[in-house]
């Protein structure tokens, strides 16, 4: 076993190479199979619908928020990588009296790069994950950095109405985008009201199609109040996947653009 240290600074014993890694985070699922991991993850949440074969083969171990400790207990795995915003603080603590848990904490385009590198290292795909972060990177740097700042709102959530603040990673991939947050001074995913909305005029508003699902007669909703404003439907795994996902987030900003 070696000694690793996490992204909330907990010290983790890890075998050399994990044979049994259970993800609780959809967004690294989907990295673990990108790393060449496939017969190593041993079990997935029912949220990780990337790879879509994973999803229907791999075990599933209830959902991002409820867990089922006695489906982990049965695969014993030797790595369960957890996240510190999508995971429920309680559980974790009860699975890391028994496993091995890896805790990741990202806040931004670097600290999701650094995850990448991180778990290459802890599952011996080192070079897969170099490679992987010098695409991300190649593929951010072609993205225009003295472009004209669209002054956006993004909801993610309807009745309560909700937005993300400035100490998101939803909010650093909308500056990747050439996005200026028009709640960037909130912290968090704070509530606002439709009267709120349009007291900030924002020129483009975005709808996520996660975690709440977003359709169309939402933008016809809000366009009336907003008759001035661009609403579109946003891909919402684009904004806040922090794993491989991140390679096809330079382009898809690109073209929203020009639906703007």
């Amino acid at each position: 076993m070696s000694e690793i240290t996490d992204q909330i600074s907990s010290i983790i014993p890890v075998p050399p190479q994990p044979q049994r890694i259970i993800s609780l985070v959809p967004s690294i699922t989907e990295l673990l199979y990108d790393l060449g991991l496939e017969d190593r993850v041993a079990g997935i949440t029912k949220f990780c619908v990337r790879p879509e074969h994973w999803f229907r083969t791999k075990t599933r171990v209830g959902g991002t928020k409820n867990i089922k400790i006695d489906t982990i207990q049965r695969i014993v795995p030797d790595l369960i990588i957890a996240n510190k915003e999508e995971n429920v603080k309680e559980q974790i603590e009860v699975l890391t009296r028994e496993f091995p848990v890896w805790v990741t904490d990202i806040s931004n385009y670097d600290d999701a790069l650094e995850m990448i590198f991180q778990l290459g290292q802890i599952t011996g795909k080192a070079d897969a994950a170099t490679q992987l972060n010098n695409k991300i990177q190649t593929a951010f740097d072609g993205l225009a950095a003295e472009i004209k700042k669209i002054r956006t709102a993004y909801l993610i959530w309807k009745e309560p109405w909700m937005t993300v603040g400035g100490d998101t990673f939803i909010h650093h991939m909308m500056e990747k985008a050439g996005l200026d947050n028009v709640f960037g001074a909130e912290h968090r995913y704070p509530i606002i009201s439709l009267d709120s909305l349009q007291a900030v005029r924002p020129e483009l508003v975005l709808l996520s199609s996660e975690p709440f699902p977003f359709k169309q007669k939402d933008i016809d909703q809000l366009q009336s109040l907003l008759p001035d404003t661009r609403i579109l439907l946003a891909d919402g795994e684009i904004f806040s996947w922090y794993g491989s996902r991140l390679l096809h987030a330079p382009l898809y900003f690109q073209e929203l653009r020009k639906l703007y």
